[in-house]
């Protein structure tokens, strides 16, 4: 069907809701807005499958919820056949516009096709739904969530019976059954909550499993001073999402006693109404934490994005608050676990290949094993499951420069709950002993060298954006290491270093520095990933504005062509 057929046969279909329907009346002598929202369905990208909310094939809605679940719901039965039906899978939101809805959708289609659906009662961080795959013996996990994304987003993210999120192969393979939908027609007669609770095929999810996850961090605790602890004033804000209950109370558990909320961004809220964007990566998620810290006199500041993966931070130098980025904290962690772990020769650390060298070179100084997987903490995930039984690998930490942290193995996704428990009792070290953690940083720069890490993206909305993505990646293809001075360059489209094929291209230069280039797997930008390493910061800042210059007169040559054409 064409895009304007699959258009018109949504405009016709009574059993739409009434606010999808009035969006697709609203646009019918819009052919931009139709082309948008029907050339093309939404597809598995680095963190599931995520859009902006609205009526269409290539937005988020019931809809598409509704396919999405009942693909996975034949590829599950097809996969697993009646041990899909025992086991069941789990179902998890976070505090996004329509999440709760869509979550009760998912269960109404699983339980349509026999599969017993366990469907939390409350909004839960996605670690928490990794966690239960495991803990409740599920085929398969599903948590309604766009992470950081704007309040516009919402999105799929499914995971395996090993508590992480799907790869290539099987999110390929899970499209393949998805897209036997296409015609609304195909969908099976749903179920409702009421019935499927009496036909034994829902059942809701309680408290205790989220006090089994908490303990499950906690025994990954690594300070064992309560007065040390107790000392640290921390600041903490969930940017009205997920991470409330698990955040404060596995902090307060472990003998953080002066814990401090922001009340203004406490409660959970789809609009983000004290934010431009639910994004730690971003310096103003932080900013109304930062000056309520800065009135009580904070050590330490916390935040987390609306399903709490990922995790921001900022600390007090004495003088006022620094903003870590996701690679020095990461770095950070990677000293402080390693110093305080029992550790072998299997001992194992995973990054990505987009996250700075410098943790990488402090595992190597303690004798870790060093790992590099693909962008997006699925791969991650595929890593640890493929050695969970391999006594040559010892998982021990997992992150990525995107604020993404994971120790322990009691889930497959990074989790933004063990990393404040973590940050927190390093800060706390730290303190005790008569620094801050930007000191700590720097001596990590004294030792290994000096790494300066940043992520510049663009964002390119729309047809014509995406069109422009796929120009600046194809110039950067054809003229390779010339264009930015490099010494090598790897393409990992090619498939290299034994990782899946992946539409990335990183550079290479002299002292240890590199340039990768991506587009986003969940928003509409190309990212350009800085890691360069020099004497000094002022030499590395040198060597960035170079090649920021060129990235910028790239990116806005390339969209000037098309604009021309």
């Amino acid at each position: 069907m064409t895009y304007k057929a699959i258009y018109q046969a949504w405009l016709e279909d009574d059993s739409l809701d009434a606010e999808l329907h009035a969006e697709l009346e609203a646009i019918k002598n819009d052919e931009v807005a139709i082309k948008e929202r029907f050339i093309q369905p939404l597809a598995f990208g680095t963190g599931g499958m995520r859009g902006v909310m609205g009526a269409g094939i290539n937005r988020i809605n019931n809809r598409t919820i509704e396919k999405a679940t009942a693909g996975l719901a034949c590829y599950l039965l097809e996969q697993y056949g009646s041990e899909a039906v025992s086991r069941g899978v789990a179902v998890a939101y976070d505090s996004r516009h329509y999440s709760a809805q869509y979550a009760e959708t998912c269960g109404c289609v699983l339980a349509a096709y026999g599969i017993k659906a366990y469907i939390f009662s409350q909004l839960t961080p996605t670690p928490v739904l990794s966690f239960a795959v495991m803990d409740l013996n599920c085929v398969a996990g599903i948590v309604i969530t766009a992470s950081h994304n704007p309040k516009e987003y919402n999105g799929y993210k499914v995971y395996d019976e090993f508590g992480c999120q799907l790869t290539l192969k099987p999110a390929q393979e899970l499209m393949t059954y998805v897209a036997r939908f296409e015609d609304n027609s195909d969908l099976p007669i749903l179920s409702t909550p009421d019935k499927a609770v009496r036909d034994g095929l829902w059942q809701w999810i309680d408290g205790d499993l989220l006090k089994r996850f908490e303990q499950a961090v906690l025994s990954q605790s690594l300070l064992g001073s309560a007065s040390s602890k107790a000392q640290l004033k921390i600041v903490y804000t969930p940017l009205h999402g997920t991470g409330l209950k698990p955040v404060s109370e596995v902090l307060r558990q472990a003998g953080f006693s002066d814990l401090h909320l922001l009340e203004a961004q406490m409660e959970p809220n789809g609009d983000f109404p004290t934010v431009m964007s639910p994004n730690p990566e971003e310096k103003e998620a932080l900013k109304m934490a930062i000056a309520y810290g800065e009135t009580i006199g904070a050590d330490l500041i916390l935040g987390t994005d609306p399903d709490c993966d990922r995790i921001g931070v900022a600390v007090n130098d004495g003088e006022q608050f620094v903003l870590l980025s996701g690679n020095q904290v990461g770095a950070l962690l990677c000293d402080f676990v390693l110093r305080h772990r029992e550790l072998t020769p299997t001992s194992m650390l995973i990054k990505t290949i987009v996250t700075s060298d410098l943790g990488a070179a402090i595992a190597k100084h303690y004798g870790v094993q060093v790992l590099e997987t693909l962008t997006g903490f699925k791969f991650i995930g595929e890593l640890m499951t493929r050695f969970a039984h391999d006594e040559s690998h010892n998982f021990v930490m997992g992150y990525e420069e995107s604020y993404g942290y994971l120790i322990g193995e009691h889930a497959k996704d990074k989790d933004a709950v063990v990393a404040a428990l973590l940050i927190s009792e390093m800060a706390a070290e730290a303190k005790a002993n008569g620094y801050h953690l930007q000191q700590k940083l720097t001596q990590l720069y004294e030792q290994y060298g000096y790494y300066l890490d940043e992520v510049h993206s663009f964002t390119l909305s729309g047809l014509a954006g995406q069109a422009c993505i796929g120009r600046i990646m194809d110039k950067v293809r054809r003229q390779g290491q010339a264009l930015f001075g490099a010494q090598s360059c790897k393409d990992y489209a090619a498939g290299v270093d034994d990782l899946p094929q992946s539409d990335v291209v990183k550079f290479f230069f002299d002292e240890g520095g590199w340039l990768a280039i991506r587009p986003s797997g969940t928003e509409p930008k190309i990212k350009f990933y800085f890691s360069l390493k020099g004497n000094d910061s002022c030499q590395a800042q040198e060597k960035l504005q170079i090649l920021l210059a060129q990235v910028t007169e790239l990116v806005e040559k390339t969209a000037a062509e098309e604009v021309t054409e």
